[in-house]
């Protein structure tokens, strides 16, 4: 199946349903015979990711960069730990690792992780699919704002389109999966 590589938070301080979300997460694409590539953390919503992965039987493959692990919040149990020099080189290995990209709430980790595979694939560097998870309209004013970006010739239609919006796990997986095969 497919590696699919998924931002998300790794605050410590989040509601449980975010943590909820991220193990369920995991969890579906462990199911669906998918590798998770993650950014290699053990916090938050990222480590909720990883053991709901593995608590499902799916593989995981971190990206982190040596900063991060200096920290100790390396998800040492991930099945592949990839340790890089910085965070940019973390996000370059995780595009270069990854089939697919499905983004959960978080910040600007998130955000930034979120644009540079975006902005990549408008400039056609790579052509795989994004999927974007609106759980309880969290991205809801970040796509109007982009609407309005698109309304005033910043962004090209086509490059709004190129990310798919859901609201479900199932719902963002079906999305990856169709565009897949």
């Amino acid at each position: 199946m497919a590696a699919i590589c998924v931002f998300c938070a790794s605050s410590r301080t989040l509601d449980q349903r975010w943590l909820d979300l991220a193990a369920e997460t995991g969890a579906e694409l462990a199911r669906r015979g998918h590798t998770l590539v993650s950014g290699g953390g053990c916090v938050g919503m990222m480590g909720a990711l990883a053991d709901g992965a593995r608590a499902a039987g799916g593989r995981t493959l971190g990206v982190i960069p040596q900063a991060l692990v200096d920290l100790e919040v390396a998800d040492l149990r991930s099945d592949e730990l990839l340790v890089t020099d910085s965070m940019a080189s973390r996000k370059t290995l995780m595009i270069d690792k990854s089939d697919a990209f499905l983004t959960l709430p978080g910040g600007l980790g998130t955000l930034d992780e979120l644009f540079e595979v975006w902005t990549t694939a408008t400039l056609a560097l790579h052509a795989k699919p994004m999927v974007l998870i609106d759980t309880d309209g969290f991205y809801r004013p970040l796509l109007d704002w982009l609407t309005t970006l698109a309304d005033q010739q910043f962004l090209k239609p086509a490059g709004q389109d190129l990310v798919t919006v859901a609201t479900t796990v199932p719902e963002a997986l079906d999305a990856l999966e169709s565009h897949l095969t």
